[in-house]
């Protein structure tokens, strides 16, 4: 399975801008620019949709893997935020509020570490990712 996107920028760095679409569409010509990434312009950046994708990605693999011990999560929520400092991703921090019936927090804190460990977007990452939950 392959998923696809295309960025198109015009101009200087500084100066110019660009549009990211995706083919499900979800992105659109949705827009990006030297200030939406380093300053606080409209648009979106990479390192936000990086954060989406992580958040995203973990939390459908902690989903999987409390399904495979029998459990399954009432509500999983997940912020991501991703560190970018000297043109490097220094850091994919996961928090996460956690409600699962019946489960022990000795339990949960394997399955959840295994998911940080092993969901895909984790395994790309080329940084420190760290973690914390709260499960209720």
């Amino acid at each position: 399975m392959k998923r696809t996107a295309t960025a198109v920028w015009q101009g200087s760095v500084k100066e110019g801008s660009g549009h990211l679409t995706t083919k499900s569409t979800v992105l659109e010509h949705t827009s990006y620019s030297y200030k939406s990434r380093f300053e606080n312009g409209k648009g979106t950046n990479p390192e936000e949709l990086i954060a989406a994708a992580h958040a995203g990605c973990f939390t459908m693999a902690l989903s999987a893997k409390l399904g495979e011990a029998g459990y399954t999560a009432t509500e999983l929520d997940t912020d991501c935020a991703v560190d970018f400092q000297d043109q490097t991703i220094v850091e994919s921090h996961l928090t996460v509020t956690a409600k699962v019936d019946g489960i022990e927090k000795d339990e949960f804190d394997k399955i959840i570490n295994d998911a940080k460990v092993n969901c895909p977007i984790s395994k790309v990452l080329d940084t420190n990712i760290t973690l914390e939950y709260t499960l209720n």
